[in-house]
């Protein structure tokens, strides 16, 4: 059952749309009393206008996580507002596509300061008062790339990876200095249903669509609840990113060549041109939402995204374990 939520003081990074808004309303439907970050104070205002309307509490502060002071004002906000902080989700990220000697060095960096160097600044503002209280659970949401890299995300995929094992050493510290009841938790979603591939950094050439199979963002933001009632170190959502993360670890090079593949065909409109645009790499960009609508497919086909090429990836696997044996 893991332990009650209601009264706890949750920090939400990246609340203003996307994952982030969906978990701000779930921890506010336990109860939880909430302060939301992200760059967009006006769409921050509006997430907290709902949590408000429907009786919780929510305070929205700006802030940019690159910003390392900015991110220790939210964390000070918290602690005025309602004693302490109890849960802190680093969720927070920016997106890029295009080939590594297409995106401009600037681009590549702001989105490691953002998604990495921002999962950073986080965990520097909670974990000292986390151990103080000797007690709190900082979640970090990564992304399945940060186990399985993709073509034309490098800067992702290394941020995400980043964030892993981060995590991971964070982890063994606590443990190591006795910090039982503080913990250390990172969530591995596959393809969401968010405004995050509207809005990221183009350099393809291409438009950009979000790759199938699609999951609604309020299944993250279920997984990241739980963590903070009963934490563990790691959780994948989504079931295609379970089975496509177990067949890596079982043939690492087939499952590159097949994605990479995938990903050219399948997360690119290959008849729609488009030009190269930074996106939201510098400044928050909208319509902010807590989908993309990138799920408004006919149930068969999410079905066979699903299944289809995982099953196909399985089939492949078990044939060439066979040939070598």
């Amino acid at each position: 059952m893991g332990r009650d939520l209601r009264g706890s003081a949750v920090v939400v990074t990246g609340a203003s749309s996307g994952i982030g808004r969906a978990t701000a309303l779930r921890f506010a439907r336990d109860g939880c009393r909430l302060v939301l970050a992200a760059r967009d104070g006006a769409a921050l205002r509006g997430v907290a206008a709902v949590i408000e309307g429907r009786g919780g509490s929510a305070l929205a502060v700006e802030c940019d996580v690159s910003d390392e002071d900015a991110v220790e004002a939210v964390a000070r906000r918290c602690e005025e507002a309602y004693g302490r902080i109890d849960v802190w989700v680093n969720n927070a990220g920016i997106y890029e596509m295009g080939r590594f000697e297409d995106l401009p060095e600037e681009v590549f960096r702001r989105v490691l300061e953002t998604n990495f160097l921002g999962t950073v600044n986080g965990a520097r503002a909670a974990l000292g008062r986390f151990r103080r209280q000797a007690s709190g659970t900082l979640i970090h949401v990564a992304a399945l790339d940060g186990r399985l890299p993709a073509p034309y995300a490098s800067a992702y995929a290394a941020s995400k990876h980043a964030v892993v094992g981060f995590s991971g050493c964070l982890r063994q510290e606590l443990l190591l200095d006795g910090l039982r009841e503080v913990h250390v938790c990172t969530v591995l979603p596959g393809t969401i249903d968010t405004p995050l591939f509207q809005h990221g950094a183009n350099y393809t050439g291409l438009e950009v669509k979000a790759l199938p199979p699609v999951y609604a963002p309020d299944r993250v933001a279920r997984a990241i609840v739980d963590l903070a009632r009963l934490p563990r170190r790691e959780v994948v959502v989504g079931a295609s990113a379970h089975v496509f993360a177990a067949l890596f670890k079982v043939a690492p090079g087939l499952v590159e060549r097949v994605l990479a593949r995938s990903v050219h065909r399948r997360h690119l409109r290959h008849r729609h041109a488009a030009p190269d645009s930074p996106g939201n790499a510098f400044a928050s960009t909208g319509p902010h939402g807590e989908t993309g609508g990138w799920r408004a497919r006919p149930s068969w086909t999410r079905r066979a995204a699903t299944f289809g090429l995982p099953a196909a990836l399985a089939a492949g696997v078990l044939w060439a374990r066979a040939r070598s044996s």
